[in-house]
């Protein structure tokens, strides 16, 4: 077996320690020395397979728990979280970030948690000063409220299998022609559930999506939605009224900040298992390998939305039917990232926006267009994105609705099963997109886009010289 890559290391002193085993207890049970144990824990050497097969032995763990990328996003959080004004005089180094995480990654958790807390007691007072005083305070600072979700469903690889059991059900109770039509919902929300689902033009200057009348058992969805918005709404009811103790179940096992937190997750699962009746499982997984992902073909196949059939392929996480890995990302024109989710290995920023050069910005240039582009990161790992424009609100003829990018992509080594590269060469250099994660956290010291002085390099201002940018000025 080859030589295992060296961030191996401080995974395997973290479990050790956890086990409370001495390092010279394990060498000496290894047959190796203390001295080259420490090494490979430091990081400073490879180890063996064959040696690593025995330390997973030794310490009864899986294979999987020091080689699958967990805590993708951990690292990125933490040198977003330590560019902070308040951590300026600390300078503390990109190394020293990766040493925290790699050998205390509980405590890089708990940092990240001490930071939203700081940054949502901030935002609370800013709104109180602003009820009090009746004005808009500037250096008000961006808060994603999906930051929880978000963690929620990275630590559950957005996959549900007892939502998706309970979706299977359903699926084959109102399936007709493999597709999950809105009239059979509604009938089946009728006869199961004794709900009635009811389409109704919303009153001039009281807008809404949908409105469960609990004791009436009525369920009213606008007639401004989009047919697939109102199938997602009456699958999500169906969800709610029978799989609300699989839900219960998956939410008491993680730790909630906050009551109305926790209910956005609960959304989110019911949305999730509704759009598993819209799209089931194996239908759905054996049409994106036909299809090699094409999303607006999966769009028609199941009469979905773009940005429903991008977040189903996001789940297909089975480990005995898996797809491709992805990452997926929602954005407005301001840069505001409303939805966010990495299983691809990208990372994607926790506070505030992602790098411009991201062609999920790009896409707002040509609405309704499907981009693709092969970016690479600062540490060579490239990927595949695509991005696309959708609109988003409830509205009639003559009012605006919003529109967001939505944002998909997989590493360059999925390739070949993905129908956005073929017309892509991945073999040429000069056609591939030089990306960041955040431009506090990026090295790229030739873009001149930069918004913001890099975390890890002393910023001077030098008015007789200056580089691409502003704040590059070598």
């Amino acid at each position: 077996m080859s030589q295992i890559d060296t961030k191996i290391g401080p995974k395997i002193k973290a479990f050790r320690r956890q086990l409370g085993i001495q390092a010279n207890k394990l060498a000496e049970e290894m047959s190796i020395s203390p001295s080259y144990l420490n090494l490979i824990e430091s990081g400073k050497r490879k180890i063996d397979g064959d040696l690593l097969l025995r330390v997973c032995d030794k310490l009864k763990i899986e294979l999987s728990d020091l080689t699958s990328k967990t805590d993708i996003n951990l690292e990125n959080n933490i040198s977003e979280l330590l560019g902070d004004e308040l951590f300026e005089d600390l300078d503390i180094l990109g190394p020293e970030v990766k040493d925290l995480v790699n050998t205390n990654p509980k405590i890089a958790k708990a940092l990240i948690k001490l930071g939203d807390n700081y940054k949502q007691k901030g935002h609370e007072i800013f709104n109180k000063l602003e009820n009090i005083s009746g004005k808009i305070i500037d250096g008000r600072k961006n808060a994603f409220p999906g930051e929880v979700i978000s963690d929620f469903l990275q630590e559950n690889k957005n996959f549900f299998p007892k939502l998706e059991d309970f979706a299977n059900k359903i699926f084959d109770k109102v399936k007709q022609n493999n597709r999950t039509r809105y009239i059979a919902l509604c009938d089946f929300l009728k006869t199961e559930y004794g709900i009635t689902v009811k389409d109704v033009i919303p009153k001039e200057g009281k807008p809404f999506s949908k409105i469960y009348k609990v004791k009436d058992k009525e369920l009213l969805l606008s007639d401004y939605l989009s047919l697939e918005t109102k199938k997602l709404f009456a699958a999500a009811q169906i969800s709610q009224e029978g799989a609300s103790k699989e839900i219960d179940e998956y939410l008491s096992t993680f730790s909630f900040p906050t009551n109305e937190s926790q209910k956005l997750t609960r959304v989110a699962l019911l949305n999730y298992c509704g759009a598993a009746i819209l799209m089931p499982y194996s239908l759905f997984h054996k049409e994106c390998k036909e299809l090699k992902y094409d999303l607006e073909l999966l769009q028609n196949t199941f009469a979905t939305s773009f940005e429903q059939v991008a977040h189903r392929v996001t789940c297909l996480q089975d480990p005995k039917l898996p797809g491709i890995p992805f990452h997926f990302l929602r954005v407005d024109v301001a840069g505001n990232i409303s939805k966010r989710f990495s299983l691809s290995g990208i990372e994607i920023p926790r506070y505030g926006g992602a790098c411009p050069r991201w062609n999920v910005y790009s896409a707002f240039s040509r609405p309704g267009v499907i981009q693709a582009a092969v970016s690479k990161m600062t540490n060579g790992e490239k990927y595949v994105c695509i991005a696309k424009t959708v609109e988003k609100g409830v509205g009639r003829y003559g009012q605006k609705k919003s529109m967001l990018s939505i944002g998909l992509g997989c590493e360059a080594k999925y390739a070949k099963e993905f129908v956005y590269t073929e017309n892509l060469d991945l073999t040429d250099k000069k056609s591939e997109l030089p990306i960041g994660v955040s431009c506090r956290t990026c090295d790229r010291l030739d873009c001149s886009q930069r918004a913001f002085p890099p975390l890890h390099k002393k910023f001077d201002v030098d008015i007789n010289s200056r580089g691409v940018s502003v704040y590059v000025n070598e």
